[in-house]
């Protein structure tokens, strides 16, 4: 059902020229609530992403991994508006709603990630979106650039910029098996694109996203600036990111698989509105819209 209808304070996919504008909205929100260090909270103003080094221990990591490979190959899935495709073939390429009923509920309620989202978003938040992204040995596909408020803005209905990502690796993220690449300092320009929003757009960008994709000037503009950076570590490793960082990562021809959990923390008081794009909302395992209530830890 409609939510509600606010101002467009970030218009996109609007039929004109893509294009570069500062953001409206602070990165920081609320008072430092001791979770993270002044040093901490200053890095992630500055640059919109932190990372944590081993933040889980191999026993969390145990029956999570158990779960992300289970959830990978389980044929009750298959053909599942949860499981995601690979572009090109049918291999698994994300499983989406992972928060909710099965065995990485845990991770999402853990109290470590709850502590640095309430810190950074100023508050209580829930869970916009969960997912597991899989990046199999030798042809797993990348994810192309993209801010991820963008699309939840256009397509979700999210009215503003107080949100943000953490990816737990439950394997190793090397330079060889498609890391995680971030653009220091993005997030504080915001990316409107060109074109317009397709009904049911997300029954491809999940696989491949080409709407709603970040023009070439705008990306080299960005990366002048801040450069890339593609952070790495071992499995119980955690990269939190703001969620409007400009990001993607590259295709793994390497021998060894990449799996990373991905929850997504959304303030209570910025629950989603009627998508701006005035097309009906995606689906709530893809973005929440069911249930706006704070995330308790487990």
């Amino acid at each position: 059902m409609s939510v509600a209808t606010v101002e467009d304070l970030y218009p996109s996919r609007t039929g004109g020229e893509p294009g570069l504008s500062p953001r409206r909205d602070p990165v920081l929100h609320g008072e430092p609530t001791g979770a993270l260090s002044d040093w901490r909270r200053g890095r992630y103003d500055a640059d919109g992403f932190l990372c944590f080094e081993a933040l889980f221990t191999p026993e969390e990591l145990g029956s999570w991994q158990q779960e992300a490979e289970r959830l990978r190959t389980d044929p009750a899935l298959r053909g599942a508006p949860e499981r995601i495709a690979e572009p090109d073939s049918d291999v698994t390429r994300s499983v989406f709603g992972v928060h909710r009923g099965t065995g990485l509920e845990a991770l999402a309620r853990h109290p470590k990630l709850i502590a640095l989202a309430r810190d950074l978003l100023g508050g209580e938040v829930y869970v916009h979106q969960s997912r597991v992204n899989y990046k199999p040995a030798f042809n797993g596909k990348e994810f192309y650039w993209h801010s991820d408020f963008e699309t939840w803005h256009v397509e979700d209905g999210m009215p503003r910029m107080r949100a943000l990502s953490v990816s737990v690796s439950l394997t190793e993220n090397s330079e060889f098996n498609g890391p995680l690449m971030v653009m220091p300092g993005s997030h504080r320009q915001y990316v409107s694109c060109a074109g317009r929003t397709p009904e049911n757009h997300h029954e491809q960008s999940l696989r491949r996203q080409e709407i709603g994709v970040p023009d070439d000037e705008s990306l080299r503009r960005l990366a002048k600036v801040g450069g890339i950076v593609a952070p790495k570590g071992p499995a119980g490793s955690a990269t939190l990111f703001e969620c409007n960082l400009m990001h993607g990562s590259n295709s793994n021809i390497c021998p060894w698989p990449r799996t990373n959990v991905f929850i997504v923390y959304n303030s209570v008081e910025n629950a989603l509105v009627d998508p701006f794009c005035g097309l009906a909302p995606r689906p709530d395992h893809v973005g929440n819209r069911s249930d706006f209530s704070p995330i308790e830890p487990a």
